[in-house]
């Protein structure tokens, strides 16, 4: 019983998926806290500042993560030292730069009417700067697939905010402004947590080369165009709610998108455990294991999500209410929901057809395809605004880049090793179905992860 309990904690899928439900759970409690407290108002003027706070972050993510890890996982020390210290060297460019653009932004303010970008002008600089040293953890830790000590630090990040905001609760003076404050004495301790841990790599960058710059730079010029145009993606949703309709339409179709971290859970935990392993058989120069190791994830993901699909629309009136609470019962939450819901089947797709396109040295591809993506985004969104009057119209509209996305992946994945769609789901099935025998056959055996 313990070996079996022992190892399975230790397998680096479920240390992943453990650390995504873990974070996804506690900041879920969080938002359940602010919409609760926050007016419809306050909770899109909040909604609404992160958007843009994560939108403008990406120039350092987006440009760091997906090269660190390429470059990083599987590495030599000596190797693993001068990609870390390279990557340490343009994130403080990249974060010094954030900087000095967000001083300049100050005098604007007094023409800047919406709240919730005055907040952003104000502190966004202070943010990225507290950030830094526990981002940079995040992608050292991921690089080494030590999803045990990533967890750590995500932990130490979603609890001192949630800390905070349960003791504005407490103390009845919560507001946008006290949310905020506890937002970054959150991001502070968390990045002295990781650097007094030794999870930084900050000691590495003096093994920094000018051909580890390079190469990072190179790559990182793609995935962080890529990065960028697919939040923004994301985020056109929210901005064309904020200024075509209102904040508390921007706090109700937030709530909907909330409760898909259903979805994104394990999406991010197989991706994060899936990009090591895509990278390896790359470097194998074995393009049918590349593809195996696609569908493998892609169609497992997409399997285990129909359940949870069917489930999710069924009772979704349900976590809106408990979430929200009585100010969006009977709003278009629910059928938000709904709607996002049914076009998740398509998401590990998308997700995976990406990450697969990186990791093959296509990230033009992936440029190009959100490029693609985002422009038909907000025209059906203007669309469906202009037809439907309401968030249903925005809603629906994200079907279509959605599918366009997924084509134009498919078909560059295609180019590089034959496979059919078909194929992804009978592979998905199949190793479910291994998976289940395996673990029905040696019931009370130590456990075996299935590779």
């Amino acid at each position: 019983m313990w070996p079996k309990v022992i190892t399975l904690v230790k397998n680096k899928h479920f240390l992943s998926l453990a650390g995504n439900i873990i974070m996804s759970g506690l900041s879920l409690v969080t938002m359940i806290i602010l919409y609760h407290a926050l007016s419809l108002s306050d909770a899109g003027i909040w909604v609404f500042f992160q958007s843009v706070l994560i939108l403008a972050e990406t120039f350092r993510s987006g440009f760091i993560t997906t090269a660190f890890i390429k470059f990083y996982a599987g590495a030599n020390p000596q190797r693993m030292a001068e990609v870390a210290g390279s990557a340490w060297l343009i994130g403080l460019v990249i974060t010094g730069i954030l900087l000095l653009f967000n001083i300049p932004a100050y005098l604007f303010i007094p023409y800047i009417k919406d709240e919730s970008l005055v907040l952003f002008v104000k502190w966004a600089g202070i943010s990225y700067l507290l950030s830094l040293p526990w981002f940079m953890a995040t992608c050292v830790l991921q690089g080494r697939q030590q999803f045990d000590k990533l967890l750590y630090v995500r932990f130490v990040n979603q609890v001192t905010f949630m800390g905070g905001v349960v003791l504005l609760l407490f103390t009845s003076t919560i507001d946008v402004l006290g949310v905020l404050y506890m937002y970054l004495a959150s991001n502070l301790i968390t990045s002295c947590f990781a650097l007094a841990m030794g999870f930084t790599g900050i000691c590495c960058i003096a093994h920094r080369t000018k051909n580890g710059i390079t190469e990072l730079i190179n790559f990182g010029k793609f995935t962080v165009g890529t990065t960028f145009i697919s939040n923004l993606f994301r985020a056109s949703d929210t901005f064309i709610i904020n200024f075509i309709l209102n904040k508390q339409a921007v706090a109700i179709y937030n709530l909907g998108q909330t409760l898909m971290q259903l979805v994104e859970i394990p999406l991010r935990s197989f991706a994060a455990t899936g990009m090591p392993e895509l990278s390896a058989a790359y470097n194998q120069n074995n393009r049918s294991y590349v593809i195996n190791v696609m569908k493998k994830y892609t169609g497992t993901l997409t399997v285990i999500l129909v359940p949870a699909v069917i489930l999710g629309c069924i009772f979704a009136d349900l976590p809106i209410y408990i979430i929200g609470g009585n100010k969006y019962a009977g709003t278009e939450a629910a059928n938000v929901f709904r709607l996002f819901l049914t076009f998740a089947l398509l998401y590990p797709a998308d997700r995976f057809f990406a990450l697969t396109l990186d990791v093959i040295h296509h990230p033009k591809v992936n440029f190009y395809k959100v490029l693609v993506m985002l422009a038909a985004n907000i025209v059906f969104d203007c669309l469906g605004v202009y037809l439907l009057g309401s968030i249903y119209g925005i809603a629906i509209a994200t079907l279509f880049p959605v599918l366009i996305g997924t084509f134009i992946g498919y078909k560059a994945l295609n180019r590089y090793y034959p496979f059919s769609l078909t194929s992804i789901y009978t592979t998905g099935y199949k190793q479910l179905s291994l998976w289940f025998q395996h673990n029905k056959k040696h019931a009370g055996k130590p456990f075996v992860h299935l590779q």
